[in-house]
């Protein structure tokens, strides 16, 4: 038997921004004052103590959201308006890039391990290849092969109420990692075994040593 309620009611949907505004309280103060259209010395600490960012882009064929990590502070604070963001080595798609030579604008979300706190940057972004600044950012004798110049727009701390219910850091740290799928299952799964399997598994932890930088 089917689902009655299974189709959403139009009713029931939000189609304007005043119903919107009637469903939730009022903005509070402090999450507007968070906000300021530089980089804080209290948002560079954080910056500088992330070892994980999220990077949103927008292109022709949708949106694309795409993890960013290094040591901490490998996204570098160059001044109080700009971020240096090298592009490290991946799965050759480069998504991201694509999408900021049609659409400049860029998202950031900054996670810190421990810390419930995310800090977000929204800006503009071009792609660069000046010799010295990718020289600047070599590692072991690897220079990225572009580094992304983000303008920013605004920046404020998103508060801890996400990472508290998920429990992100205290699962991170007490539990077993979940039993899913590996990469070359999926592969395989996905490609009618054209790619993947044992064999992609097995060499996957070398390659990824082999080709972080």
């Amino acid at each position: 038997m089917s689902n009655q309620n299974s189709t959403p009611s139009s009713v029931h949907l939000i189609t304007s921004a005043e119903q919107l505004d009637n469903l939730f309280d009022a903005v509070g103060a402090a999450s507007i004052k968070k906000e300021v259209p530089y980089i804080h010395a209290h948002y560079r600490a954080m910056i500088e103590a992330s070892p994980f960012a999220v990077l949103a882009t927008r292109g022709p064929d949708g949106l694309d959201a795409s993890p960013r990590g290094d040591a901490p502070g490998f996204i570098v604070v160059e001044d109080e308006k700009t971020l240096l963001l090298p592009e490290r080595r991946g799965n050759n798609r480069i998504d991201s890039l694509r999408n900021i030579l049609f659409d400049s604008q860029v998202g950031l979300l900054f996670l810190i391990p421990g810390i419930g706190e995310t800090l977000r940057v929204n800006g503009s972004a071009s792609i660069s290849v000046e010799p010295a600044l990718l020289e600047r950012f070599a590692v072991d004798g690897k220079a990225p092969k572009c580094v992304l110049r983000i303008a920013v727009d605004t920046v404020y701390f998103q508060c801890a109420r996400a990472i508290i219910r998920s429990q992100l850091w205290q699962r991170a740290a007490s539990e077993a990692p979940v039993p899913l799928p590996s990469p070359g299952t999926i592969l395989a799964a996905l490609s009618n075994a054209e790619v993947g399997g044992d064999k992609y598994d097995s060499d996957l932890p070398a390659r990824q040593r082999a080709t972080l930088y």
